[in-house]
């Protein structure tokens, strides 16, 4: 089944989060590798691509997990919240109706 993982990060994160880029960008490629990711991206803080100093407020990811416990363990693992990137990380079933 597919999961969101939504999670909203810390305020004045951006630090953290490029430092912990390259292990987050490692497992979201291995999803990707598997099959399993569907999407994957962050929230800037302002309307652009890139936000440059003005960061991101969170992220979205959308994969595919065996259950709602392993999604939640995946989440939990993630090298951002492992550094303290985000501030609260949700995990929920999530049904793909379109495209």
């Amino acid at each position: 089944m597919l999961y969101a993982i939504i999670s909203e990060d810390v305020h004045d994160s951006l630090e953290r989060r490029m430092a912990a880029r390259p292990d987050h960008l490692a497992r979201l490629e291995a999803l990707r590798d598997e099959g399993r990711l569907v999407m994957a991206g962050p929230h800037p803080a302002v309307d652009s691509e890139n936000p440059g100093e003005a960061g991101f407020t969170g992220s979205l990811v959308v994969a595919e997990f065996s259950d709602l416990a392993t999604a939640q363990a995946w989440a939990d693992a993630d090298p951002y919240h492992i550094a303290g990137v985000y501030a609260k990380v949700v995990v929920k079933p999530f049904k793909k109706v379109l495209p």
